[in-house]
């Protein structure tokens, strides 16, 4: 059976890491594969704790008074040396839930408040990103985010751009931009709800009133 015997630290910096995994082959054979993680330490790999922890959290907002306009930045990423619609997220911080994170990085990233929803374990629980290069896991949370939007609470290493968008807007974006494909498949959902109720099918998750 194919299995991991051997990992080695090729790197050490703050926010991302690579790692060498040895791993051997259902034929006895091995061969180096890479991974990156958010872990500091081989022993923080989930390989290791076997645990699945948010690394960061991911949140769909809804604004306005007919809860009709979703909350969206457009970023510049360095990997695409271009920008990219996503939701807002961030990283967890040591001690935080990653549902105290997302009220956190919505007000820095956007200067706006958060009211958060009730929503089910499976539908906002971690969920692995990228796995095949990477261990990363984020939450999402769900709620209205209400206020004026504000750049002031973004780190001068960002360049982000507040964008609250209908569903017009959302259809060209989906056509025409790059967005990330967590996002992506959130306003997808956005487009066929309902006006004023993408957040309908939390209410009746499991056939359960919430």
């Amino acid at each position: 059976m194919r299995k991991v015997t051997g990992v080695r630290q090729l790197t050490q910096t703050k926010y991302l890491n690579l790692y060498e995994l040895d791993m051997e082959n259902d034929n006895g054979s091995h061969s180096p594969y890479y991974v990156s993680s958010r872990a500091k330490t081989i022993d923080h790999l989930k390989l290791k704790t076997k645990k699945n922890t948010a690394d960061g959290v991911i949140i769909y907002s809804l604004y306005g008074e007919k809860k009709d306009r979703v909350v969206l930045i457009r970023q510049y990423r360095c990997p695409l040396d271009g920008y990219i619609y996503e939701f807002p997220a961030g990283l967890v911080e040591p001690g935080e839930t990653f549902k105290e994170a997302g009220i956190r990085e919505l007000k820095e990233e956007t200067g706006l408040d958060f009211t958060p929803v009730d929503a089910p374990e499976e539908y906002c629980k971690p969920f692995f990103t990228t796995v095949g290069m990477t261990d990363e896991s984020c939450g999402t949370i769900y709620g209205y985010a209400h206020g004026t939007p504000s750049r002031d609470g973004q780190e001068a290493t960002e360049d982000i751009e507040i964008v609250l968008a209908d569903k017009a807007e959302v259809r060209r974006i989906l056509r025409e931009e790059n967005v990330a494909i967590m996002c992506a498949y959130m306003l997808m959902h956005f487009l066929e709800a309902p006006e004023g109720q993408a957040f309908a099918f939390l209410e009746n998750a499991n056939g359960t009133e919430r």
